[in-house]
């Protein structure tokens, strides 16, 4: 029985089992790294939108109570929270239903294909999102230190 390419297979040299087992070992970390990332974005949009940085002439004049402001205080709140990982698993979840509203209220009336809709940054939030549902935060996060404790 030969193994898949997600079980080790000891007929293999040394050197490939080598780099498996060390990329497989920092995969976690990478979890965490895309998480911080994809957060540190999602952040930006809303300091643009609720603090003017960075400047941005379309969100120059944001009301909060508008669309756009409350979209901008989702993304300010829920990218501070995101990003340093604390309840990572219900707030992914809330930011991918985020992210699909925004595709299909601002994109998918434009058309079909996401490249000529302007709706690939919010659908490909939305699915990354939804990722760490299942996966959760990844090592370097709040929720990781209160399961340590």
């Amino acid at each position: 029985m030969t193994a898949t390419r997600y079980e080790s297979d000891s007929s293999k040299n040394s050197e490939g089992t080598i780099m498996y087992e060390t990329v497989a070992a920092w995969a976690p970390r990478a979890l965490s790294v895309l998480r911080i990332y994809t957060g540190l974005l999602l952040l930006e949009h809303g300091t643009a939108k609720i603090l003017g940085f960075p400047a941005v002439p379309g969100f120059a004049n944001v009301q909060i109570g508008s669309l756009v402001g409350a979209s901008g205080l989702i993304e300010l709140i829920g990218g501070v929270v995101f990003t340093i990982g604390l309840f990572t698993r219900p707030v992914a979840f809330i930011l991918s239903g985020f992210a699909a509203a925004a595709y299909f209220i601002m994109s998918a009336p434009r058309g079909f294909y996401p490249i000529l809709n302007n709706g690939e940054l919010a659908s490909f939030f939305s699915f990354v999102f939804i990722y760490f549902v299942f996966t959760g935060p990844g090592p370097w996060s709040l929720d990781a230190k209160m399961e340590r404790k």
